[in-house]
């Protein structure tokens, strides 16, 4: 009998959640920014591991904040680990163990958990050992920890044997050809955001949006249309730039991550538009998908 079920990928923001999922899956599905809260949604990603389902639901960055759609956002990760078989913890080595601590009283289900210390390539090899012991003191928490670098010394085959080994007996529950259950325009959606993340500084990124308005695929060409909310008018002239420059920088660089999924063309058509106050009432967050 094959294995098969979720694992929450927790973490603070900016652990490297999503992308040690793109590395997982050995394509680029999630969205990644250096910029911390760039995640705001559930999505789930699959990926096969012989003959074993992994389905991984990236997850926003484990945080308190006042503001609304923060408060979503933490809303969705909740969700996530109260809904799973097992939860991946990113812990970067470099973190006190004030996060992991904080995520143990979340764990409200106390579902079993796997500890993963990240982004080890940036200390030495004593000091993980040394931040290893440290954990020691939450080791009847903990089904097991584990030291990751996705760039340099980790196989990826290790991570999966270690998820798969917690997993229910089950045969598989999506068609084992695909790689999300999401739709193509919310991944479309979030490549376009990634690429407002790499391209516009300060806060304006944690204050736009994006609303898809077409998506037509055809059999050489993808057509895609959408809209960039913003919650000032300052806002939109920095979006668009000065002879329009920034956003067709932002529109560039996104319909080249569409093109590398899709492995066809793209043509983006990019707006930009002003929705005061959107990120902060209900109607705004439901009208952008945040329900």
């Amino acid at each position: 009998m094959t294995k098969c079920g979720y694992i929450a990928t927790v973490g603070r923001p900016n652990a490297g959640k999503s992308s040690l999922l793109n590395w997982l899956l050995g394509e680029k599905i999630a969205m990644v920014s250096h910029k911390a809260n760039a995640t705001r949604k559930r999505s789930n990603i699959i990926v096969m591991h012989e003959d074993n389902q992994l389905i991984f639901i990236d997850t926003p960055g484990i945080h308190e904040n006042e503001k609304l759609l923060n408060q979503y956002m933490l809303d969705e990760a909740l969700k996530a680990m109260g809904d799973c078989d097992v939860i991946l913890f990113l812990a970067p080595v470099t973190d006190s163990l004030v996060y992991y601590e904080d995520f143990l009283n979340k764990n409200k289900k106390n579902i079993k958990h796997i500890l993963l210390l990240t982004k080890i390539d940036f200390v030495s090899h004593n000091k993980v050992l040394e931040k290893i012991d440290l954990y020691k003191k939450h080791e009847d928490k903990y089904e097991a920890i584990m030291p990751i670098s996705i760039k340099k010394s980790t196989q990826k085959s290790d991570v999966l044997d270690l998820v798969t080994s917690f997993l229910p007996k089950h045969l598989p529950l999506y068609d084992t050809s695909i790689m999300t259950t999401d739709h193509l325009r919310d991944i479309y959606k979030e490549f376009i955001r990634e690429s407002i993340f790499e391209n516009i500084s300060d806060e304006i990124p944690y204050e736009a949006d994006v609303l898809m308005n077409k998506i037509e695929e055809k059999p050489n060409i993808d057509v895609i249309k959408a809209t960039i909310i913003v919650e000032k008018s300052s806002q939109k002239g920095m979006i668009i730039g000065k002879n329009a420059t920034t956003v067709k920088r932002i529109g560039k660089l996104a319909r080249i991550k569409i093109e590398t999924l899709s492995q066809k063309k793209a043509y983006l058509e990019l707006y930009v538009s002003v929705k005061r106050g959107w990120s902060k009432n209900k109607d705004g967050l439901k009208q952008l998908g945040y329900e």
